[in-house]
Parts: structure tokens; C-alpha cells; sequence
């Protein structure tokens, strides 16, 4: 079993993307990205990672940046959380990805750099790649959000998040599985529960109004059962990632232990001063990063750009 010692990561791992871009194979399951724009889109990508990498840093956080390869093209390899997770008892998981052209970014390289890095012991490795052979996909923490203290996995059913397969990780890790619909307004599902919600240690942000009337309450029940302030938002802010957060643990020579959440710009100007006013409450302190050209054009936001490492 799989033993997190708080509901936050005390490091996180991002890849530096070296050939970002639209990606075609994606856009029929991803209504958040957006196609064209300027030429110049993979350098102002790099620009915002880098800084977005040394923002967090500057709050503290134990940041692992690993590099791309040059080949093959990877457009989306700044979103490692889709295919790794790092658990606090050495379990290294490896997902099934929808798109075969996502597949190339699980690199070994990439895991050595996080064994290098930030000393992680790999004890075990769940390869759940497999699946891909049957059509069956589960992409990490995109598809799965974690409750660790509770030891709840939640997840939206959409074609990159199966059930069966979720099933299998909740069976491995040692988690309760809570699945549910989730649309958007025009009626697509959802293609990432992160997208959707976010649990931190005192907080739940959750698109409850997307969510389907059969699960609606059952998961909003689920989530206030922990105590957490279950934080609802609209269709319009989910579309400004207002649900793709990430609470981060964090050390000051001065604070001592810390906690940082983690949101885009984009999201912290969809969010209500009242609604802001409750998470931050939750947390030391909010990281708002500008990330509009990975948001655009990857249809992703700053969760998507971390994966969590739990070390022991």
C-alpha cells in the first residue's frame, strides 16, 4: 500500500518542452485547446515554463526539471502528470495514453533524473501501459485526482479515463474509487477530471454544476464528509482552469513548512473575490502563474505541468 504523509507533494517534477506546439491528435477529446497563432508559440511556451520553474522555486518548492528530447516531436511533453505518478512508498506508476504520439514522452530518462535529483528510491513499478493494447487509457493525474487522506481516488469518465483501469490502479495503490460523469455545456465529457476539480489539505474547489445530476451530490457529499470547504464553480471559470490547481508543500529558512497552491493566471481573474478569499484561506500562500500560451494551445494549465513526487 501506498502510504502519502500529507495531502501534499514535498517535491514535483516538470519537463522542460523542447517542441511544444497544437496537437492534433489530442484536439478531438481536448475542447480546450485552440490551433493556430503565432510562429513563435514553442519559444513563448519555453519562456513561460521557465519562469512559471522559477516562480516556484522562489516560494520554496523543491522543483525537478527534467529535459525533452528533441526527438521524436513531443508537443505536449510539458504535461508529465498524464503518464507518471511518484508514490511515498517508492511506487513509480506508468499510464496508458490515448494518443499515440503522447506515448514517446514516457522516458526513462526522465525517471533517472528524478531518482538523481531528489534521491527517490523506485521499490516499484506499476506499468499499466498494457491497457493501451485494448483500447483502455488512464492518464495519471489528469484522470485521477487524490484524496491522500482519505484515500480516495476521484475520476471522470471521458475516452482517456476508463473505468476498468482505474479500478486496477485503486486495487494496486489502495484507494477507494469514486467515478462520475462530467460534461461541459455543449454536452462533450469532460477529458480530464484536474480539469474539473482540485483537493488540497482544507480545500476542495469542484465544477459541481458540470458534473452529471445522478453523481452531482454523492461526490459533493463525499467531499464535505472530510471537512474540506467544498468550493463550487461555474462552467465558465472550469473553462478558465479555475479547476486546475495544485497545493504544494513548501520550506522557508524563516517559515519552516509550508503550503503554496498553485493556479494560473487565467484561473485567478475567472475566480470571485469571495471565492478566492476561501482558498487562499486554506493555504500560506497563492502562486498565480501566466501560462496562457500552454493554456491556449495545450489545453492545459499549471496542474497538468506538475507531477507530484511523495518521498518518504
Amino acid at each position: 500500500m501506498t502510504l502519502a504523509p500529507s495531502q501534499v507533494c514535498s517535491a514535483i517534477l516538470m519537463v522542460r518542452p523542447k517542441r511544444f506546439g497544437f496537437n492534433g491528435e489530442t484536439a478531438s477529446s481536448n475542447r480546450f485547446q485552440q490551433s493556430g497563432g503565432a510562429p513563435d508559440v514553442a519559444a513563448r511556451a519555453l519562456a513561460e515554463f521557465d519562469a512559471f520553474a522559477a516562480a516556484l522555486a522562489g516560494e520554496g518548492v523543491s522543483v525537478c526539471v527534467a529535459a525533452d528530447s528533441e526527438e521524436p516531436a513531443k508537443p505536449d511533453a510539458v504535461f508529465p502528470n498524464n503518464w507518471v505518478s511518484f508514490h511515498a512508498d517508492g511506487t513509480v506508476v506508468l499510464y496508458p495514453m490515448q494518443a499515440a504520439n503522447r506515448r514517446a514522452e514516457r522516458r526513462a530518462e526522465v525517471i533517472d533524473t528524478v531518482v538523481r535529483e531528489l534521491k527517490f528510491k523506485v521499490r516499484r513499478t506499476l506499468d499499466l501501459t498494457p491497457h493501451e493494447l485494448a483500447g483502455r487509457f488512464l492518464e495519471g493525474t489528469g484522470s485521477l485526482v487524490l484524496d491522500h487522506l482519505e484515500r480516495v481516488a476521484y475520476a471522470c469518465r471521458s475516452p482517456r479515463t476508463d473505468e476498468t483501469v482505474a479500478r486496477d490502479w485503486a486495487r494496486e495503490l489502495g484507494y477507494e474509487l469514486e467515478m462520475f460523469s462530467a460534461h461541459d455545456n455543449a454536452g462533450a465529457p469532460i477529458y480530464h477530471t484536474n480539469v474539473a476539480m482540485s483537493v488540497g489539505s482544507r480545500t476542495a474547489i469542484v465544477a459541481l454544476g458540470n458534473i452529471a445530476p445522478a453523481d452531482r451530490e454523492r461526490i459533493a457529499g463525499r467531499l464535505r464528509a472530510t471537512g474540506r470547504d467544498v468550493i463550487a464553480i461555474d462552467d465558465t471559470q472550469m473553462c478558465a482552469f479555475a479547476g486546475n490547481m495544485l497545493e504544494v508543500g513548501s520550506w522557508g529558512e524563516h517559515l519552516g513548512d509550508f503550503s503554496v497552491l498553485v493556479m494560473s493566471r487565467t484561473a485567478r481573474r475567472a475566480l470571485g473575490p469571495e471565492t478566492y478569499a476561501r482558498l487562499s484561506a486554506g493555504v500560506d500562500t497563492v502562486l498565480a502563474a501566466p501560462v496562457e500560451v500552454i493554456e491556449r494551445h495545450g489545453g492545459g494549465s499549471v496542474r497538468c505541468m506538475l507531477a507530484e513526487v511523495f518521498l518518504p
